[in-house]
C-alpha cells in the first residue's frame, strides 16, 4: 500500500513560488485549507490540496480577486470550462465581426465607385451590426439606454481579464445554482441562498456603479430572457418570476 504525498507550508510554498505568509492567509480565509495536519499541527497540504492550489493561481492570473476564485471552485467552475467559454466567446464576436466587415468593404466599394447601395447590402450590413457580441448583450440593450450601456463597458473595461469571467461565468452559475435551490425546496432564508443573493447584488453594483436604474434593467433583462442572460438555451422563462420572488424573499430575510 503506497502512501499519498504530502507537503509541508514551506515546502510547497518554495514550490509554487508562494510566501508562506500567503498560504496562511488563504488558508484563513478558506480559499486554501490543508487537508491535514500532524501530530503537531503542522500543516500539510495533499494531492487535492495541490490541485486546488492550480486552479487558484490559473484564476488569479486571469486578475480575479480572492473571493471571486472562492465562489468560482465552490461552483465547481474549473479553469478549463472557463478559458473553454471565454474562447467560445470570443470565436462567435470574431466570426460576426468577419461577417460585418465583408459587408463594409462591399458598401465602400460601392461608395467609393459613386454607386448607390443595393437594398440587400445595407440589410445585410445592419443585421451584421445587431450580431457583434453575445446574446446576453443584445438582450441588455433592449433594456438599457446607450448612456447606462456605457457605464457597463467602462466599468467592465476596467475590470480586465476578470471581467469575462464574471459576466460569462460567475453571474450565470449564481443564477443557476439558486434555481437548483429552489427546486429543491431549500427556504430563500437558508444561509446559502443568502449568500449567493450577498454576490449578485456585489457583481451587480460592481458593474452598476450602484445606479438603481441600471440594476433594475439587468433583471428585467433576465426575467425577459433568462436563456440568454445565462447560456443556457433550455432556460425556462417561464421559471424566471418564481426565482426572482425567490431571491427577494433571501434578500428581505438578510435585511
Amino acid at each position: 500500500m503506497t502512501t499519498s504525498a504530502t507537503w509541508r507550508v514551506g515546502r510547497l510554498a518554495e514550490a509554487s513560488g508562494l510566501t508562506v505568509r500567503t498560504l496562511h492567509h488563504w488558508d484563513t480565509i478558506g480559499l486554501l485549507t490543508p487537508s491535514r495536519r500532524t501530530a503537531g499541527g503542522h500543516r500539510e497540504y495533499t494531492e487535492d490540496d495541490l490541485a486546488r492550489l492550480y486552479q487558484v493561481l490559473a484564476l488569479r492570473s486571469l486578475g480575479l480577486a480572492l473571493d471571486s476564485i472562492a465562489v468560482c471552485l465552490d461552483a465547481g467552475v474549473d479553469p478549463l470550462r472557463l478559458v473553454r467559454d471565454h474562447l467560445a466567446g470570443v470565436e462567435a464576436s470574431i466570426k460576426a465581426l468577419g461577417a460585418l466587415r465583408q459587408r463594409l468593404v462591399q458598401l465602400g466599394e460601392e461608395l467609393s465607385a459613386d454607386e448607390a447601395p443595393a437594398a440587400a447590402a445595407l440589410l445585410d450590413a445592419l443585421r451584421a451590426i445587431g450580431g457583434t457580441g453575445p446574446e446576453g448583450e443584445h438582450t441588455l440593450r433592449r433594456h438599457l439606454d446607450s448612456d447606462e450601456m456605457q457605464v457597463l463597458r467602462t466599468r467592465a473595461a476596467a475590470l480586465g481579464p476578470a471581467m469575462h469571467y464574471l459576466l460569462d461565468v460567475e453571474w450565470p452559475e449564481l443564477y443557476r445554482r439558486a434555481e437548483r435551490l429552489r427546486t429543491a425546496g431549500t427556504p430563500a432564508t437558508d444561509r446559502k441562498v443568502r449568500l449567493l443573493v450577498a454576490r449578485m447584488d456585489e457583481l451587480s453594483a460592481l458593474f452598476s456603479g450602484g445606479d438603481a436604474g441600471i440594476s433594475a434593467g439587468v433583471r428585467t433583462a433576465w426575467h425577459d430572457d433568462p436563456a440568454a442572460m445565462s447560456g443556457d438555451p433550455d432556460a425556462p422563462a417561464d421559471d424566471w418570476r418564481e426565482l426572482a420572488e425567490y431571491l427577494d424573499r433571501a434578500r428581505h430575510s438578510s435585511s
